[in-house]
């Protein structure tokens, strides 16, 4: 039958890219280092480091994991091409919606391979620190600020990642003034790298009686969650620490104890907080595994500076400068002002949907195709 014929076709065109992805991945060298991991978490004193140990045990995951989907790519090309077979013999058109749906599966399974060969900076397979921060302009821009908390969160949700809130400070009518989580799973810094930047909102309030429209910002740091191994310099005079009440919601002991914990880093001028741990010295590890992010994200801004300035290219990387607007109204429209990608669909976006947004980073990031201003 004619249908199952295009389908072979479609499909013996799809594997030169399943070939070429499984060299991009590198699985040959990922397949060799598991049985290396696997021989070392099998060896006698393996648990005595536990934190050792629970590296280990996180990379060997996340290699069987990227071993494993390519395999699942393998037996769906291999599946569909006996569907095709079967339909042409049978003339069984009831495999036509079945065939057509793992298709797509296997198209989209492949588009998201592609996007992790891009993930090729030193710490994109980290977890990410997000901070958000309301602009100026009060309740209009803390809303805003909760507003892209809700985003990245069910951003996170909607691949599988966890996050935990490390501090949060509530707005004084609404929304949050700041705010900073850990999204965890693989390669979440490396996604939501290109997310670092001012976001710029268009809407008519709903604060205002009059119902004019606003424009809002509020800002998101990305940095990323390090491991233990890499060095950062931080020496102890070098930092403030000033213990506070927490405040919100919390039960009471938050609001009766000096736990929340804020650290200044004097020679850069950093600052971060936590106050969502029970314990002052949780909060206070909290406090220093963001400055570590933070000073790390610095000294990656002022690499990438030079290297702008070097080759001429006219994209701003510093920290305020605006990366995406969000007009609500008069009609509806998110482009990122760097990659140009736009939609439509807000609601989408605003309910975690920002897979376009940071293809199109990582593409322009790894040909240098980007927008003109």
């Amino acid at each position: 039958m004619l249908q199952f014929d295009e389908y072979k076709v479609k499909l013996n065109n799809l594997l030169p890219q399943l070939d070429e992805l499984e060299k991009a991945l590198n699985l040959e060298s990922a397949a060799r280092e598991v049985d290396f991991l696997e021989a070392q978490s099998a060896s006698d004193g393996f648990w005595d480091n536990p934190e050792n140990s629970q590296r280990v045990l996180q990379k060997l995951k996340q290699l069987k994991n990227k071993l494993e989907s390519q395999e699942k790519r393998r037996a769906s090309w291999e599946d569909m091409m006996v569907l095709c077979e079967m339909g042409n013999e049978e003339e069984d058109e009831s495999l036509l919606p079945e065939l057509e749906e793992e298709y797509n599966a296997l198209i989209q399974s492949v588009e998201s391979a592609k996007l992790q060969t891009l993930l090729t900076g030193e710490y994109d397979a980290s977890n990410a620190i997000l901070a958000f921060h309301a602009g100026a302009g009060g309740t209009e821009a803390q809303d805003w600020a909760q507003m892209l908390y809700r985003m990245y969160t069910r951003w996170a949700e909607r691949h599988g990642f966890s996050y935990k809130v490390m501090d949060y400070q509530e707005g004084d009518e609404a929304g949050l003034k700041s705010a900073t989580i850990m999204i965890e799973g693989e390669n979440a810094y490396g996604y939501l790298r290109g997310e670092h930047g001012v976001h710029r909102l268009v809407r008519v309030s709903p604060f205002d009686a009059n119902a004019r429209r606003q424009t809002s910002f509020a800002s998101v740091e990305v940095m990323p969650d390090l491991p233990e191994d890499v060095e950062v310099e931080i020496r102890p005079e070098d930092i403030e620490m000033q213990v506070y009440r927490a405040s919100g919601a919390g039960g009471q002991h938050v609001n009766k104890t000096s736990s929340a914990v804020r650290l200044i880093h004097i020679p850069t001028g950093v600052v971060v907080s936590c106050q969502t741990e029970r314990s002052q010295f949780q909060n206070k590890d909290n406090c220093m595994k963001m400055l570590r992010a933070k000073l790390v994200e610095l000294q990656m801004q002022e690499k990438a500076e030079k290297i702008s300035d070097l080759k001429g290219v006219q994209l701003k990387i510093e920290w305020g400068s605006q990366i995406r607007s969000y007009v609500f109204m008069p009609y509806t429209l998110v482009k990122d002002t760097r990659t140009g990608f736009e939609t439509s669909n807000v609601n989408g976006v605003m309910d975690g949907d920002l897979d376009g947004f940071i293809n199109a980073y990582l593409t322009a990031v790894a040909t240098g195709n980007w927008a003109t201003k």
